[in-house]
Parts: structure tokens; sequence; C-alpha cells
């Protein structure tokens, strides 16, 4: 029975993803830029939309927007996004030490997924933040402060560390000491925050979109966990390489072996008005072995009907990525 419902959904998959789609991955590394609006610049030079694919941040470079935003792919499953009047300078662009300094303005950086081994750091105003947990970090380099709205990050500065989890922030100046900040109200007041969501649910439609490609494809497409370029979307979009990841938004990233139990209305999420914490509450990553222990054969492919997803300000800023 179950085989035969997974075969159903491969072909409706099949049937119904658009013409010409195709992806590919191992293009996008540390600096790559995703997404411009408005007015955005490197060295000068100005992005335009039309050149995403094409376009990332060399060591030492700046990025810089006016009235615009952008969006910077970091590691696989790391994005960071500047609001108006922002400037950010890769430091290093490697996988294994991947740092950015915010020179001015505001930073978002969400995190999906980290590896254990990763040294994901943003600097500023002489402050080291490592950012050590997926969650979904802001920064504001007018303001010299750092919050967490949630996840886990240690910043150093002036020979001292101060270690900031959710609800957590630390203003760059004495006396150098983590306070508590309401994150539901800054949340529902910061119009880069309700960017960023919207980015988030956008990056979730394509990696699904993609994923499915692969899953229909019988793995030709699949290069392992990573960004993959989807054309539709004209935007890189991550796939992880087991399970779903779950965003500080509460988006999910599926990969290709569980896609098939994705809502498929429309390639999004809000048509099935899901609410909640996602497969398994209260979970970040569900494994593939998780969903099919809690479900249980047919119950694996249609969770997604009963469960659901929070999409940030209708389900909270960790509406489906809670641990």
């Amino acid at each position: 029975m179950f085989k035969q419902l997974k075969g159903f959904l491969a072909l409706f998959a099949m049937l119904t993803l658009p013409l010409g789609l195709a992806i590919a991955a191992g293009s996008a590394i540390p600096g790559t830029v995703n997404y411009v609006e408005g007015q955005v610049s490197i060295a000068g030079q100005l992005v335009t939309p039309q050149s995403i694919g094409a376009v990332q941040l060399e060591p030492n470079q700046v990025i810089e927007t006016g009235q615009g935003r952008a969006e910077l792919l970091l590691t696989p499953g790391v994005f960071l996004r500047l609001g108006d009047n922002s400037a950010v300078r890769l430091i290093s662009p490697n996988l294994g030490d991947t740092r950015v300094e915010l020179l001015k303005g505001r930073a978002i950086v969400e995190v999906t997924e980290i590896f254990k081994d990763s040294n994901l750091a943003v600097m500023m105003d002489g402050a080291s933040a490592r950012l050590d947990k997926e969650g979904l970090y802001s920064f504001d380099a007018d303001a010299r402060q750092v919050r967490v709205f949630d996840g886990k990050a240690s910043v150093q500065a002036n020979n001292r560390n101060v270690d900031l989890e959710k609800d957590r922030q630390l203003a760059l100046v004495e006396p150098f000491k983590a306070t508590h900040f309401d994150a539901k109200a800054q949340a529902a007041q910061d119009p880069l925050y309700a960017w960023s969501n919207l980015r988030s649910e956008y990056e979730a439609q394509a990696s699904m979109q993609s994923a499915r490609t692969i899953f229909v494809g019988g793995g030709s497409y699949w290069d392992g966990p990573g960004w993959y370029w989807n054309p539709s979307w004209s935007m890189y979009g991550f796939i992880p390489g087991d399970g779903i990841w779950y965003s500080s938004f509460g988006w999910p990233f599926y990969s290709p072996w569980l896609v098939y139990s994705a809502p498929w209305y429309g390639y999004g999420f809000r048509g099935y008005g899901f609410r909640g914490n996602g497969f398994v509450a209260g979970a970040r990553h569900v494994s593939a072995s998780a969903v099919a222990s809690h479900a249980g054969g047919f119950g694996a492919a249609h969770m997604s009907a009963g469960h659901g997803f929070a999409g940030g300000m209708h389900g909270g800023f960790g509406g489906g990525g809670r641990r």
C-alpha cells in the first residue's frame, strides 16, 4: 500500500513539475549573492536581479545596500540578509571557516543547519560572534548590538566572552553583559525580520520543488546536501541530506527522500492553513527514521495533512524549529 502510494506521488510530481526545470549543485560558495532588490552594489558596481546566480563576493569585498536589500549564502543552510543602508565584508569564504564583518546597518542570519566542526562567525565593531547552533541572529552595527531570537552565540570582545541564548541580547559597550529582550515584540515591528521570514518561505518552496525533481529522477540529479540552483525561482535553494530541517521561522526544508510527504497546494504551505511544530513536535531536525516510527507506513506520507507548518508571523519566530 505504502509503496503504491509512493509511486503514485512520484508520478504526480513528474506530471505537475514545471517544464524545463533543471537543478545543479556545487556552484554556490560562501559569499554567493542569492537575491537583491533596490540599490545593491559590490565594489561600487551595481548588482541587478538578472545577475543572480553568477555574482559572488571575493575575500575582502564589500556588498552594500542603499534603499535596498540583499541575501547572501554562507555555508549550506545559512542565509545572511542585509537591510537598507547596510554593508558587509566577506572575510573568509571557506566552508570550515566562514566569517563576515558587518560594517554598517543591520543583518539577520538564519541558520537552518550547521555542522559540528564549522566555524561560522559574524564580526562587528571589533567583536566576533560565533554562531554555534541552528537559529536566528540579528546584528546592528549602528546600535552595536547582537540579538539571538533562537539558537546560541558566543561573543568575544576586549578579551571577554559572553554566551547568548534565545531571547538574549548584548550591547558591545560596558558593562558588556547579556540582557533579556522581548523577541516577539521585536519581531512584530521589524521590517527586516518580516522580509527575512518571507525570503525563508520562498527558499523552502524552491527547495521543495528541487527536492521533488531529484526524487522523481531517482536521484540522478543528486549530489549530496547543499545549495541547488532552481531556474524557476532564479535562486539557490538549500536541500538537506536527510529528513526534514525546519528554519526558525517554521518553514520546512525536505531531503529528496521525504519530499513525497510534503503538501502539494501550489508548491506552498499557506493553502492548507497549517500551524504547529511540523512532523514531530519539538524537533528542529526530523530524520526519515523518526517520521517512519512516528507515523508508520501510510501515515508517514500523509502526516503533512495533519500537523503542518507554522510560518513566521503566523506561528511565531520559532514556529517549526524548537528543540
